[in-house]
Protein backbone atom coordinates (compact mmCIF):
# COMPACT_ATOMS: atom_id res chain seq x y z
CA UNK A 1 0.00 0.00 0.00
CA UNK A 2 0.97 3.57 -0.64
CA UNK A 3 -0.72 6.19 1.54
CA UNK A 4 -0.78 9.79 0.33
CA UNK A 5 -2.19 12.75 2.22
CA UNK A 6 -4.17 15.36 0.33
CA UNK A 7 -5.61 17.07 3.40
CA UNK A 8 -4.88 16.79 7.14
CA UNK A 9 -6.72 19.82 8.53
CA UNK A 10 -9.85 19.64 10.67
CA UNK A 11 -13.13 21.57 10.79
CA UNK A 12 -12.47 24.09 8.00
CA UNK A 13 -9.82 24.68 5.37
CA UNK A 14 -7.33 27.46 6.07
CA UNK A 15 -4.69 29.42 4.19
CA UNK A 16 -1.80 31.67 5.08
CA UNK A 17 1.91 31.60 5.76
CA UNK A 18 1.32 29.98 9.18
CA UNK A 19 -0.08 26.82 7.55
CA UNK A 20 2.33 26.06 4.71
CA UNK A 21 4.17 23.08 6.21
CA UNK A 22 1.16 20.93 7.13
CA UNK A 23 -1.31 22.38 4.65
CA UNK A 24 -4.74 23.90 4.90
CA UNK A 25 -6.97 21.39 3.11
CA UNK A 26 -9.39 19.23 5.09
CA UNK A 27 -9.37 15.45 5.29
CA UNK A 28 -8.55 13.38 2.24
CA UNK A 29 -6.27 10.34 2.12
CA UNK A 30 -5.39 8.31 -0.98
CA UNK A 31 -4.58 4.62 -0.60
CA UNK A 32 -3.08 2.86 -3.64
CA UNK A 33 -3.10 -0.93 -3.55
CA UNK A 34 -0.40 -3.20 -4.95
CA UNK A 35 -2.70 -4.27 -7.78
CA UNK A 36 -3.70 -0.73 -8.74
CA UNK A 37 -6.84 -0.46 -6.61
CA UNK A 38 -7.59 3.14 -5.63
CA UNK A 39 -9.27 3.93 -2.32
CA UNK A 40 -9.97 7.46 -1.11
CA UNK A 41 -10.72 8.10 2.55
CA UNK A 42 -13.02 11.11 2.95
CA UNK A 43 -13.87 13.93 0.59
CA UNK A 44 -12.64 17.04 2.35
CA UNK A 45 -11.26 19.93 0.32
CA UNK A 46 -8.09 17.96 -0.38
CA UNK A 47 -9.98 15.71 -2.80
CA UNK A 48 -10.13 18.54 -5.34
CA UNK A 49 -6.40 18.39 -6.12
CA UNK A 50 -6.47 14.59 -6.14
CA UNK A 51 -9.30 14.67 -8.67
CA UNK A 52 -7.33 16.99 -10.92
CA UNK A 53 -4.46 14.47 -10.94
CA UNK A 54 -6.73 11.51 -11.63
CA UNK A 55 -7.99 13.11 -14.84
CA UNK A 56 -4.52 12.53 -16.32
CA UNK A 57 -4.25 8.86 -15.29
CA UNK A 58 -5.61 5.69 -16.84
CA UNK A 59 -7.38 4.47 -13.70
CA UNK A 60 -11.11 5.03 -13.90
CA UNK A 61 -12.36 2.97 -10.94
CA UNK A 62 -12.46 4.70 -7.57
CA UNK A 63 -13.68 3.57 -4.15
CA UNK A 64 -14.52 6.43 -1.79
CA UNK A 65 -14.85 5.54 1.90
CA UNK A 66 -16.53 8.19 4.05
CA UNK A 67 -15.93 8.30 7.79
CA UNK A 68 -18.94 10.52 8.57
CA UNK A 69 -21.09 13.32 7.23
CA UNK A 70 -19.64 16.46 8.80
CA UNK A 71 -18.87 19.32 6.39
CA UNK A 72 -15.09 19.17 6.54
CA UNK A 73 -15.15 15.57 5.31
CA UNK A 74 -17.58 16.17 2.43
CA UNK A 75 -17.05 19.73 1.23
CA UNK A 76 -14.59 18.80 -1.51
CA UNK A 77 -16.87 16.26 -3.19
CA UNK A 78 -18.75 18.76 -5.42
CA UNK A 79 -15.34 19.95 -6.70
CA UNK A 80 -14.01 16.43 -7.41
CA UNK A 81 -13.79 16.61 -11.20
CA UNK A 82 -14.06 12.86 -11.92
CA UNK A 83 -17.74 12.95 -10.90
CA UNK A 84 -18.40 15.10 -13.99
CA UNK A 85 -16.77 12.60 -16.39
CA UNK A 86 -18.82 9.67 -17.67
CA UNK A 87 -15.78 7.38 -17.98
CA UNK A 88 -15.35 7.18 -14.19
CA UNK A 89 -16.84 4.38 -12.08
CA UNK A 90 -17.09 5.57 -8.47
CA UNK A 91 -18.29 3.46 -5.57
CA UNK A 92 -19.11 5.43 -2.42
CA UNK A 93 -19.12 3.64 0.93
CA UNK A 94 -20.29 5.10 4.21
CA UNK A 95 -20.87 4.14 7.84
CA UNK A 96 -24.62 4.25 7.40
CA UNK A 97 -26.13 0.82 6.93
CA UNK A 98 -28.09 1.46 3.71
CA UNK A 99 -27.10 2.77 0.32
CA UNK A 100 -29.97 5.28 0.38
CA UNK A 101 -28.63 7.02 3.48
CA UNK A 102 -25.15 7.36 1.92
CA UNK A 103 -26.70 8.80 -1.23
CA UNK A 104 -28.79 11.25 0.79
CA UNK A 105 -25.72 12.56 2.60
CA UNK A 106 -24.05 13.60 -0.64
CA UNK A 107 -27.29 14.76 -2.21
CA UNK A 108 -27.71 17.30 0.58
CA UNK A 109 -24.20 18.62 -0.08
CA UNK A 110 -25.14 19.20 -3.73
CA UNK A 111 -28.60 20.71 -3.52
CA UNK A 112 -30.06 24.18 -3.98
CA UNK A 113 -29.50 26.76 -2.67
CA UNK A 114 -26.10 25.47 -1.48
CA UNK A 115 -24.69 24.26 -4.81
CA UNK A 116 -25.77 24.79 -8.44
CA UNK A 117 -25.32 21.18 -9.66
CA UNK A 118 -27.47 18.38 -8.26
CA UNK A 119 -25.93 14.98 -7.55
CA UNK A 120 -28.40 13.46 -10.00
CA UNK A 121 -26.92 15.58 -12.79
CA UNK A 122 -23.30 14.39 -12.59
CA UNK A 123 -21.94 12.20 -15.38
CA UNK A 124 -19.89 9.52 -13.62
CA UNK A 125 -21.34 6.11 -12.82
CA UNK A 126 -21.73 6.50 -9.03
CA UNK A 127 -23.12 3.77 -6.81
CA UNK A 128 -23.66 3.89 -3.05
CA UNK A 129 -22.98 1.21 -0.47
CA UNK A 130 -23.75 1.22 3.24
CA UNK A 131 -21.18 -0.46 5.48
CA UNK A 132 -22.00 -2.23 8.70
CA UNK A 133 -19.38 -3.23 11.25
CA UNK A 134 -17.92 -6.22 9.46
CA UNK A 135 -15.18 -7.12 7.02
CA UNK A 136 -14.97 -6.01 3.38
CA UNK A 137 -12.50 -6.22 0.52
CA UNK A 138 -11.64 -3.86 -2.32
CA UNK A 139 -9.34 -5.71 -4.66
CA UNK A 140 -6.38 -7.00 -2.67
CA UNK A 141 -7.08 -4.69 0.28
CA UNK A 142 -9.15 -6.07 3.16
CA UNK A 143 -11.13 -3.54 5.20
CA UNK A 144 -12.47 -3.70 8.75
CA UNK A 145 -14.64 -0.98 10.26
CA UNK A 146 -15.30 0.29 13.78
CA UNK A 147 -17.82 2.88 15.06
CA UNK A 148 -16.25 6.24 15.88
CA UNK A 149 -16.72 8.01 19.21
CA UNK A 150 -18.03 11.14 17.56
CA UNK A 151 -21.37 13.00 17.32
CA UNK A 152 -23.81 11.81 14.64
CA UNK A 153 -22.34 8.36 13.85
CA UNK A 154 -19.20 7.49 11.90
CA UNK A 155 -16.74 4.75 11.03
CA UNK A 156 -13.02 4.19 11.39
CA UNK A 157 -11.17 1.89 9.00
CA UNK A 158 -8.38 -0.67 9.11
CA UNK A 159 -6.91 -1.46 5.70
CA UNK A 160 -4.65 -4.50 5.26
CA UNK A 161 -2.68 -5.82 2.31
CA UNK A 162 0.27 -8.22 2.03
CA UNK A 163 0.74 -8.34 5.80
CA UNK A 164 0.78 -4.54 6.22
CA UNK A 165 -1.90 -2.53 8.01
CA UNK A 166 -3.07 1.09 8.01
CA UNK A 167 -5.60 2.28 10.61
CA UNK A 168 -7.52 5.52 10.06
CA UNK A 169 -9.34 6.93 13.10
CA UNK A 170 -10.09 10.57 12.49
CA UNK A 171 -12.73 12.45 14.50
CA UNK A 172 -12.50 9.97 17.35
CA UNK A 173 -12.79 11.08 20.99
CA UNK A 174 -10.95 8.60 23.17
CA UNK A 175 -11.96 9.87 26.60
CA UNK A 176 -15.65 10.59 26.00
CA UNK A 177 -18.16 7.88 25.12
CA UNK A 178 -20.59 9.08 22.46
CA UNK A 179 -23.85 7.12 22.06
CA UNK A 180 -22.80 5.41 18.82
CA UNK A 181 -19.12 5.02 19.76
CA UNK A 182 -17.04 2.53 21.70
CA UNK A 183 -14.52 2.77 24.53
CA UNK A 184 -10.78 3.45 24.67
CA UNK A 185 -9.91 -0.23 24.98
CA UNK A 186 -11.91 -1.05 21.86
CA UNK A 187 -9.88 1.40 19.79
CA UNK A 188 -6.62 0.10 21.25
CA UNK A 189 -7.64 -3.41 20.20
CA UNK A 190 -8.68 -2.22 16.74
CA UNK A 191 -5.30 -0.53 16.15
CA UNK A 192 -3.24 -3.32 17.73
CA UNK A 193 0.00 -4.01 15.90
CA UNK A 194 -0.75 -1.66 13.00
CA UNK A 195 2.15 -0.57 10.83
CA UNK A 196 0.64 2.90 10.59
CA UNK A 197 -2.06 4.72 12.57
CA UNK A 198 -3.49 8.12 11.65
CA UNK A 199 -5.56 9.36 14.58
CA UNK A 200 -7.43 12.55 15.37
CA UNK A 201 -5.10 14.67 17.54
CA UNK A 202 -6.88 17.99 17.47
CA UNK A 203 -6.51 19.27 21.03
CA UNK A 204 -3.99 20.10 23.69
CA UNK A 205 -4.92 19.28 27.30
CA UNK A 206 -5.89 22.82 28.27
CA UNK A 207 -8.10 23.23 25.19
CA UNK A 208 -9.99 20.04 25.95
CA UNK A 209 -11.44 21.58 29.13
CA UNK A 210 -13.68 23.64 26.83
CA UNK A 211 -14.27 21.11 24.05
CA UNK A 212 -15.06 17.80 25.76
CA UNK A 213 -17.86 16.06 23.90
CA UNK A 214 -17.08 17.71 20.56
CA UNK A 215 -15.72 14.47 19.16
CA UNK A 216 -11.96 15.01 19.08
CA UNK A 217 -8.98 13.81 21.11
CA UNK A 218 -6.07 15.26 23.08
CA UNK A 219 -2.86 14.38 21.28
CA UNK A 220 -1.16 12.89 24.35
CA UNK A 221 -4.12 10.51 24.85
CA UNK A 222 -3.64 9.42 21.24
CA UNK A 223 0.05 8.86 21.92
CA UNK A 224 -0.82 6.63 24.90
CA UNK A 225 -3.27 4.65 22.76
CA UNK A 226 -0.70 4.11 20.01
CA UNK A 227 1.98 2.89 22.42
CA UNK A 228 -0.49 0.62 24.20
CA UNK A 229 -1.63 -0.81 20.86
CA UNK A 230 1.95 -1.41 19.80
CA UNK A 231 1.67 0.41 16.48
CA UNK A 232 4.89 0.98 14.56
CA UNK A 233 4.19 4.55 13.47
CA UNK A 234 1.70 7.20 14.59
CA UNK A 235 0.58 10.11 12.45
CA UNK A 236 -0.99 13.03 14.34
CA UNK A 237 -4.00 14.03 12.23
CA UNK A 238 -6.95 16.44 11.91
CA UNK A 239 -4.97 19.53 12.91
CA UNK A 240 -7.08 22.25 14.48
CA UNK A 241 -7.98 25.03 12.05
CA UNK A 242 -6.08 27.57 14.17
CA UNK A 243 -3.03 25.38 14.81
CA UNK A 244 0.00 26.97 13.15
CA UNK A 245 2.93 25.04 11.73
CA UNK A 246 5.07 26.04 14.71
CA UNK A 247 2.45 24.77 17.15
CA UNK A 248 2.09 21.45 15.32
CA UNK A 249 5.88 21.16 15.40
CA UNK A 250 5.81 21.52 19.18
CA UNK A 251 3.15 18.83 19.54
CA UNK A 252 5.24 16.50 17.39
CA UNK A 253 8.37 17.22 19.41
CA UNK A 254 6.54 16.68 22.69
CA UNK A 255 5.34 13.27 21.48
CA UNK A 256 8.81 12.23 20.39
CA UNK A 257 10.25 13.23 23.75
CA UNK A 258 7.62 11.20 25.61
CA UNK A 259 8.25 8.18 23.37
CA UNK A 260 12.00 8.43 23.98
CA UNK A 261 11.56 8.69 27.75
CA UNK A 262 9.39 5.58 27.78
CA UNK A 263 11.89 3.64 25.73
CA UNK A 264 9.52 3.05 22.85
CA UNK A 265 10.71 2.63 19.26
CA UNK A 266 7.46 3.91 17.79
CA UNK A 267 7.82 6.64 15.18
CA UNK A 268 5.68 9.75 15.64
CA UNK A 269 5.07 12.53 13.13
CA UNK A 270 2.47 15.12 12.27
CA UNK A 271 0.71 14.33 9.00
CA UNK A 272 1.19 16.93 6.27
CA UNK A 273 -0.47 17.48 2.92
CA UNK A 274 1.77 15.98 0.25
CA UNK A 275 3.17 13.30 2.53
CA UNK A 276 3.58 9.81 1.01
CA UNK A 277 4.17 6.61 2.97
CA UNK A 278 4.80 3.17 1.52
CA UNK A 279 3.94 0.09 3.57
Amino acid sequence: MIIRCWGARGSISVSGKEYLKYGGDTTCIEVAGANGDLIILDAGTGIRALGNRLLHEKRRKISLLLTHAHWDHLSGFPFFRPIYRKEFDIKVYGPQTTQDSVRNILSKAMSAPYFPVELSDVSADITFHGMGNKGYAIGSISITTIPLSHPNQGAGYRLEENGKSFVFLTDNELTHHHPTGLDYNDYAKFAKGADLLFHDSEYCRDEYKHTEGWGHSVYTDVLDLAMEAGVKALGLFHHNQDRTDAEVDRMEEDCRNIVAKKGSKMKVFAVATGMEIKL
